[in-house]
């Protein structure tokens, strides 16, 4: 028996092999060159949202970057200077109901970024970057705030690294 399928799995792996590569995924590299970034402490400029989440975003931040990059992080003379400001934390209603109530809430985390980078002025933006999460209107936000803000920050900076690394 095994010996009439071991053929068909020969000629599958053959194929597999030799159409792996054909599609290369061109995307998220930094230039060699870059050694350095600084990540400049995460400002609040918003109403709402807990109090630590600057932080969180500013650790996140790092953590992702190191274990991301072969950068190091600095505080003098940083080949990529990241700063950002947390600019929006806000609750909204979606999908209304026959009974006028909502039957999800959204929450929106923007952060503005800007970065600069000392060897290629070119890459140099100041960008917002927003994500958000919908949640069941019978939850209240502090019962899903733990789980939806690493969420919404995990996103924001892999969109936030896409930019900077991606050549799209």
């Amino acid at each position: 028996m095994i010996w009439k399928i071991l053929p068909k799995l020969a000629i599958l792996f053959c194929l597999l092999t030799l159409f792996s590569g054909c599609y290369s995924f061109k995307g998220a590299s930094l230039s060699p060159e870059l050694k350095t970034i600084q990540i400049s402490n995460i400002r609040m400029e918003t109403a709402g949202g807990p109090a630590n989440l600057s932080l969180d975003v500013n650790e996140r931040l790092k953590e992702y970057f190191q274990r991301n990059t072969s950068l190091k992080l600095t505080t003098q003379a940083p080949d990529l200077l990241l700063e950002g400001t947390i600019v929006g934390y806000e609750l909204s209603p979606q999908a209304p109901t026959s009974d006028d109530k909502a039957g999800l809430n959204r929450l929106t985390l923007r952060i503005q970024f800007r970065l600069s980078n000392r060897l290629d002025e070119n890459k140099n933006f100041d960008q917002e970057f927003s994500f958000y999460q919908d949640f069941p209107q019978n939850q209240t936000l502090n019962q899903v705030e733990k789980t939806l803000i690493p969420k919404l920050v995990d996103q924001i900076i892999l969109d936030l690294f896409n930019k900077i690394a991606g050549d799209w």
